[in-house]
């Protein structure tokens, strides 16, 4: 379901969504009092919903959804990606939270994402509430780096790289344009990165290079 208090965005999130056999657009709403009737009524899986909405905003909404209707997961979106939309919308129940330049391939698979019930957040968002919100981050034994990376854990010196770039907040297709090697590459090292780490997510890369002190809290990429 998506709500949005724009028609012309609400047709255009539909138009991208529509198109992928595993979704379909049950319903659409204009103001979050809507989404939320709408909710109960149709029981959508998933709600793409706005943050600045008139009646009821998108985090009152998602904030209602999260008590009334749990099994219902709501990624929100907005124009504005400021840390205390994101940090509101993620408190009242959202499972994910995404800026509205993101490209179509990015709103469909962070929808896959949040359905799977795991948590969807835009890399740079994620990157910079941790350099906002992180403080005396811990340091257990860093993870060792071999040219081989075959021992238990150890990351190879190109996956231990996108790694570190992952956690200054690129994304897949950014990471293979600074290190000139292809996107499946990419994802090829990361999932690679989520075995050795024994993480399940970005989020939890991210996080693990902040507690490893890969990244310092306040550092960004460039």
């Amino acid at each position: 379901m998506i709500a949005d208090d724009q028609p012309l965005v609400r047709r255009g999130l539909a138009l991208i969504l529509a198109p992928d056999p595993a979704f379909e657009v049950v319903g659409e709403a204009g103001d979050g009092a809507e989404a939320v009737e709408l909710a109960h009524r149709l029981r959508p899986d998933v709600v793409v919903m706005d943050i600045r909405m008139p009646v009821l905003d998108g985090v009152a909404a998602t904030g209602r959804l999260a008590r009334e209707l749990p099994e219902c997961r709501v990624l929100a979106l907005s124009t504005f990606d400021m840390d205390e939309y994101v940090v509101a919308a993620l408190r009242a129940g959202a499972c994910g939270f995404l800026p509205k330049d993101i490209s179509p391939e990015e709103l469909v698979a962070a929808v896959r994402v949040v359905h799977s019930g795991e948590a969807a957040v835009a890399p740079r968002l994620l990157t910079r509430l941790l350099s906002t919100y992180v403080r005396g981050p811990r340091r257990p034994p860093p993870v060792p780096v071999s040219n081989t990376g075959t021992g238990p854990g150890e990351l190879t010196p190109r996956e231990h790289e996108v790694w570190r770039l992952m956690a200054t907040g690129l994304g897949n297709r950014e990471i293979a344009e600074e290190m000139a090697i292809s996107v499946s590459t990419v994802k090829n090292h990361v999932t690679a990165v989520f075995g050795k780490l024994g993480v399940r997510d970005r989020a939890q890369a991210v996080i693990a290079a902040y507690e490893t002190g890969l990244v310092e809290p306040g550092a960004h990429h460039g």
